[in-house]
């Protein structure tokens, strides 16, 4: 995939449980929490949306790596 491809997946996946989260002023490189209303729960869902929609697993040590948009994209290329 391709950083837009991931970009685009990550905003989606977010946009499903936190849906009042105004995703254009997302900031890629503060952690999401600080941003939207994401708690812990969310965080976890979040995590495993997307290893659902990329058929991947994503061992519990990386979770920390996907808490921005910049994180993400960096670490799921």
């Amino acid at each position: 995939m391709t950083p837009a491809e991931i970009k685009k997946l990550v905003l989606k996946t977010i946009s499903t449980i936190a849906p009042e989260s105004n995703l254009d002023s997302l900031k890629p490189d503060i952690v999401f929490r600080d941003q939207i209303q994401f708690d812990s729960v969310d965080c976890v869902n979040f995590i495993e949306q997307l290893q659902k929609a990329l058929d991947i697993k994503i061992p519990e040590t990386d979770y920390p790596q996907l808490t921005t948009l910049n994180g993400c994209i960096d670490y799921l290329r």
